[in-house]
């Protein structure tokens, strides 16, 4: 947590953060006043006058010091040392996927403006409601492995001042700090849910709405249950994301980023070797919160690549109600994976 700075405006890089900071909190310290109530300010000389913005402030008083600190005893009171848990070996096994892409907790929506309702706590419910329900589904498979990306908008916004990463401004529900403490008991829960099925592996997915703050959260759940023996965390920041599995190659992206027909060549290019030894291959993504689907074909008897938007559980806000942008099925899916046949099953839990 707090590697980068959340202060998008600042357009530093990590060195000149500390070193920024380094000259404020001097100036501060030299004048009595404690460094964390200062918000920004002027520092002049002979040679300049320059206005500073302090990257570690906050409203409410909130730190990125504090939320660590306070993450960090809430970690040290908790102790998480998860013991191994011993696994059956699966006769017939499947991996399952479970992707919910798109949740935006802090969105805010309300029926006077959209007619829909949509804050934290419905957020947190419906990731909740949809997780225990797609397990239920699934349960007539043995399912020795879970893939579920992190990432992928998790978040609504990526900073204190209520806008995504690039700075458009958004209709928010909470403080940011309430909201990534919310979402991170959330996938805790999840997680320790999803152990007791089958090991789980977790790669984080970069995304638009949260690029910094999304990788904070993935960050912390790595810190949660890094003492975990059943579950695998791939945590850098590639935009696209691949797992094997069998015979099927399963690539993850958020889908703001590549056009959907260069993602098959993509694929073939950036993991040749597991394309050549597999024969079902799938994309996975998420950001236009709708369902869309394409098919390419590599060759004869091949089933080539399936490139496939997922839906999303959350509402529309105002500008996208405004522009016309809502009543697409509001969902979340999960996918079955049998490692010689390929996808041979999908779940989905509709809102």
């Amino acid at each position: 947590m707090g590697r980068k700075t959340i202060r998008k405006r600042l357009k530093l890089d990590e060195a000149e953060l500390i070193e920024n900071y380094r000259r404020i909190k001097e100036e501060a310290e030299a004048e009595g006043v404690p460094v964390s109530s200062i918000s920004s300010g002027w520092i002049k000389n002979k040679n300049a006058s320059l206005h500073f913005k302090n990257p570690l402030f906050s409203e409410g008083g909130t730190t990125l010091d504090k939320v660590r600190d306070d993450f960090r005893s809430e970690m040290i009171k908790y102790s998480p040392n998860y013991e191994i848990i011993p696994r059956p070996k699966r006769k017939d096994p499947h991996l399952f996927v479970i992707n919910i892409s798109d949740l935006h907790i802090g969105k805010l929506s309300s029926k006077s403006s959209t007619r829909e309702k949509y804050n934290v706590k419905k957020a947190v419910k419906r990731a909740k409601d949809a997780v225990s329900s797609l397990l239920e589904k699934s349960m007539g498979f043995e399912i020795d492995k879970i893939f579920m990306p992190l990432g992928n908008d998790i978040l609504h916004v990526d900073n204190s001042s209520k806008s995504t990463t690039k700075g458009t401004q958004q209709d928010v529900d909470g403080n940011w700090h309430d909201n990534f403490k919310a979402a991170r008991e959330l996938y805790v829960e999840i997680i320790e849910q999803l152990i007791q099925v089958a090991d789980v592996h977790i790669c984080h997915t970069p995304s638009n709405h949260d690029y910094v703050m999304g990788y904070c959260l993935s960050d912390a759940i790595y810190c949660w249950f890094n003492k975990s023996k059943n579950i695998t965390f791939d945590l850098d920041m590639n935009h696209r994301k691949y797992f094997c599995y069998g015979n099927n190659l399963i690539g993850i992206s958020h889908g703001d980023g590549a056009k959907v027909n260069d993602l098959p060549l993509i694929m073939a290019n950036e993991s040749p070797k597991e394309w050549s030894n597999t024969k079902f291959r799938y994309w996975y993504l998420g950001h236009i919160h709708h369902k869309e689907v394409s098919k390419f074909r590599s060759a004869k008897d091949y089933h080539g690549v399936t490139v496939e938007y997922l839906r999303s559980p959350s509402a529309a806000d105002t500008w996208h109600s405004v522009n016309g942008y809502q009543h697409s099925k509001q969902a979340i899916e999960a996918f079955l994976h049998h490692p010689k046949e390929g996808q041979i099953g999908r779940f989905s839990h509709n809102f």
